[in-house]
């Protein structure tokens, strides 16, 4: 096979792994058959890892289950410290990490390095320090309730955040005392291994950490459906979500579930537009609109529609395609020739339902090789249609304007999802008043930054459970009353 990209951008030692991490070891898998891994802004093949089997689950489950005692019942000060190490590992490894992210998902270097790369790195150093804390327990009555670890856990991971959704996962579940089975997305495996290299580094007990890369019906099914499972972790489609629950109900087992979104950014008339707009617009195409908690919809008052739609479609001509590793790029690939094409499709079926276009479309110039999508806006978006109401995973963003705030409102939370959204106005007060009123996990008010330690999930079919920060720990957790 014909690996592609050069030594500069993908580190050899990572381009052709063809083991899995059973037990603290490298270990072959239980069957010969690889899954290669795609350059998406190039078409080329650039590494190969296992496809795993169910057989390779068992060995891995297996594992976790009888590292389990020795982890859960290791001091949280034992358990931080251990978390620590890896986040040294991890933090040596950070410019291959950002590169390996660049090279099989696209995202271009800066964001890479940022977020990609940095967010994670954040939250496994906050969970450094909520491991270190003595278990909450709780007195009601003449009942104890305490917190214990819920087990081993299943964790199913995406493709469009290739370490924060594993991190979202390992970290909490580490600091909880529970063990990991992870099985990342086939689509951006590498980044994975990296990640396994630290663990490697970093003297994880054995069993403790186990990877199994390979495809959802296989590896995926095998894992939420396998009976020494106690928690299945998912992020990723609905769809996949709900079948995921029909697994795990057989043996009832507990599942934590990070879905989908189409988030409403309400821009209320006395707002500041044109950083309304701007900060709007890029948090839409962010990773190529590849982002669960994307504001794919934003909402505009009718006095102030026009100037906006023009303020938006200045901004959109400032988002260069093109090669992640050119500096001047602001806009990856799509990760896959497949999912390209689903996008293309939203955008021909909003042309066919009426949207007016007034940016990117089907006829935009994209770079010739690699799965790119240009940026695009379509304005008159009713809110109904299924570009309003369906997730299209691309830089496609949905204009649609508003009367008053209750129309807002109601337009905000006219969907079956509720994971993100946005409020902005002059008026605070007036921001948050609305902001409480959506039906969404969480909601940014004039542009306030991101909160790794904030419960992150969602309303409607947007999840179940809570990531990240003492309520994500919380969900690797079992209550226990003891009567005194």
């Amino acid at each position: 096979m014909d690996l592609a990209a050069p030594p500069s951008q993908l580190p050899d030692s990572l381009r052709l792994r063809h083991h899995l991490y059973i037990g603290g070891e490298w270990t072959p898998p239980a069957d010969a058959d690889l899954i290669d891994v795609e350059n998406p802004s190039t078409g080329e093949l650039v590494g190969q890892v296992p496809a795993g089997t169910p057989a390779d689950v068992d060995r891995a489950v297996a594992a976790a289950r009888a590292a389990f005692p020795g982890w859960s019942s290791a001091t949280p000060a034992e358990r931080s410290a251990h978390l620590d190490r890896l986040h040294a590992a991890l933090s040596a490894r950070a410019d291959d990490l950002a590169r390996a992210v660049a090279v099989e998902l696209g995202s271009p270097l800066k964001l890479a390095t940022r977020v990609q790369v940095g967010l994670p790195l954040t939250v496994l150093r906050d969970h450094v320090a909520l491991a270190a804390r003595a278990p909450v327990e709780e007195s009601i009555g003449n009942s104890l309730v305490v917190r214990e670890p819920v087990g081993v856990v299943g964790a199913i991971t995406p493709w469009n955040y290739p370490l924060h959704q594993v991190m979202a996962k390992l970290a909490p579940a580490l600091a909880a005392g529970c063990t990991v089975v992870l099985k990342p997305s086939e689509l951006t495996p590498l980044t994975a291994y990296l990640l396994f290299d630290a663990v490697t580094e970093a003297g994880l007990p054995p069993g403790v950490l186990n990877l199994v890369p390979g495809t959802g019906p296989v590896v995926g099914e095998a894992l939420a459906g396998h009976p020494d499972v106690d928690l299945v972790s998912f992020t990723g489609s609905t769809a996949t979500g709900a079948r995921i629950m029909r697994l795990a109900a057989d043996r009832i087992a507990r599942v934590a579930l990070e879905l989908g979104g189409k988030s409403a950014n309400v821009i209320l008339p006395d707002a500041d537009l044109a950083t309304a707009v701007k900060v709007g617009v890029g948090n839409a195409l962010l990773n190529s609109g590849q982002t669960c908690t994307a504001w794919t919809r934003m909402l505009v008052h009718r006095d102030r529609y026009d100037e906006a739609l023009h303020l938006i479609t200045t901004a959109v001509a400032g988002y260069r395609l093109g090669d992640p590793f050119d500096p001047a790029t602001r806009l990856g690939p799509l990760v896959s020739a497949h999912q390209a094409e689903r996008v293309r499709g939203h955008i021909d079926r909003a042309l066919a339902d009426g949207a007016r276009l007034v940016a990117g479309g089907p006829d935009a110039p994209v770079p010739t090789r690699g799965h790119f999508v240009a940026p695009t806006v379509f304005a008159d978006v009713h809110p109904d249609s299924a570009l309003a109401q369906e997730e299209v995973f691309g830089p496609v963003l949905a204009v649609i304007p508003f009367a008053d705030t209750d129309e807002a409102v109601a337009i905000a939370n006219n969907s079956k999802y509720g994971l993100a959204g946005a409020v902005w106005s002059a008026d605070t007060d007036a921001a948050l008043a609305v902001a409480r009123r959506l039906r969404t996990g969480a909601v940014d008010i004039n542009g306030a930054p991101f909160n790794p330690l904030a419960p992150f999930g969602g309303y409607k079919q947007s999840g179940l459970g809570r990531e990240l920060g003492v309520h994500g720990l919380a969900e690797f957790c079992e209550l226990k009353a003891i009567q005194r």
